[in-house]
């Protein structure tokens, strides 16, 4: 028998959520096949099987948190291991089979125990899911799986209870109290609502986002970028550029160069507080804000100033595929130096970033929308703007810094040509 223990993930990951269990207890597995998913701060992974074999007992459940080297399962050797203890174990497992429909044969009368057992149905469940529908007296063949091989998980039977109380909830003595006391049946009437709990990673992110902002001397300066010139190149450029380089022209690549150009005027802005000193940063490791189904992550690029457009481009369609997909590395998550988050596609016109510690400066790209501009004394034209913020740490950034760093990005941006040069 061999134990099934919580893998070292990363110097700065030292527990974890059982997300799911793959397989339950009984089933046989071969080595390699992936015996569970865990949950951790920044990415979700999956422990395999290092021998074949069948799953003994699950120890920890979906949902407990559980720390690195801690045992979680037990795996017994599969019957073609050779040694003795295996043929041994299905002889046994057969005896009790031989056995069983004994007992069992009178047992059909007993009414009692027909019903507990009724959550336990041949349908394949996770542990937890069929221990909750058990409290909650669901039949698992009730419950609707989200499951693609349609095995029934913990939500699934919340889901279902949820759902369940909606047509058995017309209580008609209830319903004439609110009509004519309405201050009185307003204390006894429970109004729906629904308790989910924060996964891990929002949890950490909620976390890490108040530390920034208790612990950094935090402030936004804000500036406009008159985007004509960037989506002037783009329209005559991006059937050409995508048909040598398969892929797609962005905003993001010019965003990153400007970026990158500013921060080698400023380099204050690509450093760190460590204790009473301040390290500079001589690497421009960009970290692109990515919206994915857990929360925001922010995967790196690496080594922005050595890059083209196309490589930068290809690098964050890369990363945010893996972010949605829930693949992301470790390695693709650490050591970024500076940030940029783009919530103008959501829509959003302005808005205040909050630094992403341990770095101290944080650019935030918004909507782009027509606007008035004056050209001159005498000339308004309709031009699309976007509004830029830059969020520093004041404790080694000083304002004049911070603005001057927030017009170079401008100024390059406006000038796309330039970041050929400046980049």
């Amino acid at each position: 028998m061999s134990e099934i223990k919580v893998p070292a993930m990363g110097e700065s990951i030292t527990e974890g959520t059982v997300s799911r269990w793959m397989v339950k207890e009984g089933d046989t597995v071969n080595q390699g096949d992936v015996l569970l998913e865990l949950e951790t701060d920044k990415v979700n992974i999956e422990i395999s099987a290092e021998e074949s074999g069948v799953l003994e007992k699950i120890i920890r459940q979906e949902g407990e948190t559980v720390e690195i080297g801690e045992t979680i399962g037990t795996l017994s050797a599969g019957s073609g291991g050779g040694s003795g203890a295996p043929a041994s174990e299905p002889a046994a497992a057969e005896e009790k089979k031989a056995a069983t429909p004994a007992p069992e044969a009178p047992t059909p009368p007993a009414p009692v125990a027909a019903a507990p057992e009724s959550s336990d149905s041949n349908k394949t469940a996770s542990p937890s899911a069929r221990k909750l529908a058990r409290e909650r007296g669901i039949e698992l063949d009730q419950v609707q799986s989200k499951d693609p091989i349609g095995r029934v998980y913990q939500d699934d039977v919340k889901s279902h209870s949820n759902q369940a109380p909606a047509p058995a909830a017309p209580p008609a003595s209830k319903a004439p109290a609110a009509p004519s006391a309405p201050a009185a049946g307003s204390s006894t009437y429970t109004k729906p609502v629904e308790r989910q709990r924060m996964s891990r990673r929002r949890a950490t992110i909620a976390k890490r986002l108040v530390e920034a902002q208790q612990t950094a001397a935090m402030l936004t300066t804000f500036n406009e970028v008159d985007m004509t010139a960037i989506m002037d190149v783009r329209k005559r450029r991006k059937d050409k550029f995508k048909e040598k380089h398969e892929i797609n022209l962005g905003f993001m690549s010019f965003f990153t160069k400007a970026v990158v150009g500013a921060l080698k005027k400023f380099p204050t802005i690509n450093a760190e507080i460590d204790g009473e000193d301040v390290v500079l940063k001589k690497y421009y490791d960009i970290g692109i804000a990515v919206s994915a189904k857990e929360g925001l992550v922010v995967p790196v690029v690496r080594d922005a100033d050595r890059l083209g457009f196309a490589e930068i481009e290809k690098s964050i369609a890369d990363l945010a595929s893996k972010a949605r997909s829930n693949t992301l590395a470790l390695s693709d998550l650490q050591g970024g130096t500076f940030t940029i988050t783009n919530g103008g596609t959501f829509g959003s016109l302005l808005s205040t970033p909050i630094l992403n510690t341990p770095q101290v400066g944080i650019l935030g790209m918004h909507k782009i929308q027509l606007r008035p501009v004056a050209i001159d004394a005498e000339r308004m034209e309709n031009r699309p703007m976007m509004y830029i913020a830059l969020s520093y740490d004041h404790r080694i950034i000083d304002g004049s810094e911070a603005v001057r760093f927030l017009v170079t990005v401008k100024e390059l941006l406006e000038d796309p040509e330039s970041l050929l040069i400046e980049g």
